[in-house]
């Protein structure tokens, strides 16, 4: 492999009281640099643990996990993530969330202080250009869920990190929020062209955003298929009633029935 992401014959076990949980085995991938590749399979397949190997949260006992071509051995800094809950700080306003990073981060940490009004603007231009703009200074809890999915997204995204890294991120949303959310990160994407990884149970989702699927097995997890998505580009939504991206829809759909049987 000589992807910008490549997950090599990884296996990772969970140990616990009651024994270990082999949670993936045999698993590779590769994701290029820039690509928007989405993660697929059933649940409990290790979606999310492959998530934590990219990001160095945990390491694999078996394979390599590399980014760039270096081997993750620990937190990576170069990544933005969200996850399905947005986690915004309660006691800090919106603009002050998504400008966390940058109090954290190097080399922004040691600059944070000096050039604050410049990260300020920053942060308040990102939140315009997901519908945000003259938000920054409300809380959280002033935010519908959407807003607070949005203002996530920015956070992620502020430190212009190369790698974003997205965990069921608006599973917890209304589906006319959801699709909203798909266009903006589609035009955030498009704009920055960073590198995604993707994990989604929603199907519709993952062939509307990505380049590519990887569907996984049940668990021990590994990837059993990898589809490419040759939809022309910029989509809009509705290309989600048009044939070919039902057939892939329901190819997909049919692929993981079949490996939750296995």
């Amino acid at each position: 492999m000589a992807g910008f992401v490549d997950i090599e014959d990884v296996e990772l076990t969970y140990r616990g009281e009651n024994g270990g949980v082999l949670a993936l085995q045999g698993t590779s991938l590769s994701v290029g640099k820039g690509e928007f590749a989405a993660v697929v399979g059933p649940s409990g397949c290790g979606k999310s643990t492959l998530m934590k190997l990219v990001t160095g949260l945990v390491r694999p006992q078996r394979g390599r996990v590399a980014v760039e071509g270096a081997v993750v051995d620990g937190p990576l800094k170069i990544a933005g993530m969200a996850f399905q809950n947005p986690t915004l700080l309660p006691w800090r306003r919106t603009i002050d969330n998504v400008l966390l990073p940058m109090e954290i981060v190097e080399p922004h940490r040691g600059r944070f202080r000096a050039e604050h009004a410049r990260y300020k603007t920053m942060a308040e231009e990102l939140l315009a250009t997901v519908g945000l703009g003259g938000f920054g200074d409300r809380y959280p809890w002033e935010l519908s869920g959407g807003m607070q999915q949005r203002a996530s997204l920015c956070r992620a995204l502020i430190h212009q990190p190369a790698l974003l890294m997205l965990d069921e991120p608006f599973a917890a949303l209304d589906a006319f929020t959801r699709e909203e959310l798909w266009c903006v990160l589609r035009d955030l994407w498009e704009k920055h062209r960073f590198t995604v990884i993707l994990v989604t149970h929603d199907l519709r989702e993952a062939v509307f955003l990505a380049d590519t699927i990887h569907v996984m097995s049940a668990r021990p997890g590994r990837i059993v298929t990898t589809r490419r998505i040759d939809l022309a580009r910029p989509r809009e939504l509705s290309v989600c009633y048009e044939p070919a991206f039902v057939d892939i829809v329901h190819e997909l759909r049919d692929q993981i029935a079949t490996v939750r049987r296995q």
